[in-house]
């Protein structure tokens, strides 16, 4: 088959989590013998044509002058172009800002929609920007073929809303079994004596009443917040929590060796995650052997299950910090191993978008 991918800003991740996907994706499906292209944004630092046998794409994107907009005018762009190249599927990752641009898509290839999470939920839009979001999605269902759910949430979202069905595929992760302690040193930490978290700055991520949490804990432990701080809101965080010297906001970090150690030789790994599918760094985490304390919501414990630790607000964040059950840690870890193991392998996943692919073509 050839294969288009569009609705990322391009590999190899440099971003996020779509970026990240597209990335073990689009080389999964070059192994097993089929053409791929990623349309990268040329802002992307990777120049080159190839990437691991996937063939990069590289279309003017505007963001860089003229800000969000920018990116329906890249996403137009990749659209544009994917008119000329004859694909059999064109996989759309998320809808914001090319679902608009739906009508140009070229008719001869079936269009594939990863539909993301319930993104008109995001408490960071404004209420005109959200009404636009779900007006987004609506055009995103008009406009393709075939829908992904990556979570049995949003799978039962659309068929409730829309009439519809899709196809349950989660994102995948990989097993990490080797770790560098070295990279504690870097951070001043020492093993199973902090506590972190992983994700993009934004309110609907927790951040801020899992760091109310750990102010009222007042344990005596570094805090680690990973994720772009050089935003207004991830300003807005380093005022509130100045005085703070154990919470550290260090960045994004995209070394995923790094990522992985600093995960697995946490005390508590938090993921605050509230809206969205199955998240891909909360697979991450299953998979690098962390010990998990989540948002307490559908989205987590329909992956998570029993094998977490559960917060609703900054006193649940408290409890969980102050009262750490060391006890149940081995088994958690051990079952969302496994879990990753028999469910959620890159391997498996790419499998079975494979397969979807295949269906859709036939009929």
């Amino acid at each position: 088959m050839k294969i288009g991918i569009v609705g990322t800003r391009g590999i190899p991740n440099c971003y996020g989590g779509f970026e990240q996907f597209a990335e073990y994706l689009s080389v999964g499906l070059v192994k097993k013998g089929h053409e791929v292209v990623v349309y990268n944004s040329h802002l992307h630092p990777y120049k080159k044509d190839n990437f691991n046998g996937v063939k990069i794409v590289h279309c003017k994107d505007l963001e860089n002058k003229i800000g969000t907009a920018g990116q329906f005018f890249y996403d137009l762009n990749c659209i544009i172009d994917s008119r000329k190249r004859g694909f059999d599927i064109i996989l759309q990752l998320g809808y914001t800002s090319s679902s608009v641009w739906g009508k140009l898509l070229p008719k001869k290839a079936d269009v594939i929609t990863n539909m993301d999470g319930l993104e008109w939920k995001r408490t960071k839009y404004s209420r005109k920007v959200q009404k636009f979001l779900l007006y987004a999605e609506k055009l995103a269902v008009k406009s393709s073929n075939h829908l992904v759910a990556d979570s049995i949430g949003i799978q039962d979202y659309l068929k409730n809303k829309y009439s519809i069905d899709s196809t349950y595929i989660p994102y995948g992760a990989n097993l990490v079994d080797n770790y560098d302690d070295n990279y504690l040193t870097e951070y001043g930490l020492k093993e199973r004596q902090y506590n972190m978290l992983i994700a993009r700055l934004e309110p609907e991520n927790s951040i801020e009443v899992i760091l109310d949490g750990v102010v009222l804990s007042q344990k005596d432990e570094p805090f680690l917040v990973v994720g772009n701080h050089l935003t207004e809101y991830g300003e807005y965080l380093k005022n509130k929590y100045l005085n703070n010297k154990l919470i550290n906001f260090v960045g994004g970090i995209y070394n995923i060796k790094k990522l992985n150690s600093l995960r697995y030789y946490s005390k508590l790994y938090f993921h605050g995650h509230t809206v969205g599918g199955t998240n891909p760094s909360l697979l991450e985490a299953m998979g690098s052997g962390a010990y998990i304390c989540a948002n307490d919501n559908l989205f987590n414990k329909s992956i998570l299950g029993d094998d977490a630790v559960y917060f609703m607000d900054a006193e649940g964040v408290k409890e969980k910090l102050i009262n750490y059950d060391l006890n149940v840690r081995e088994s958690i870890v051990a079952n969302n191993y496994k879990k990753v193991k028999e469910l959620y392998s890159w391997e498996k996943i790419v499998l079975q978008y494979e397969n979807l692919f295949k269906k859709v073509i036939e009929e």
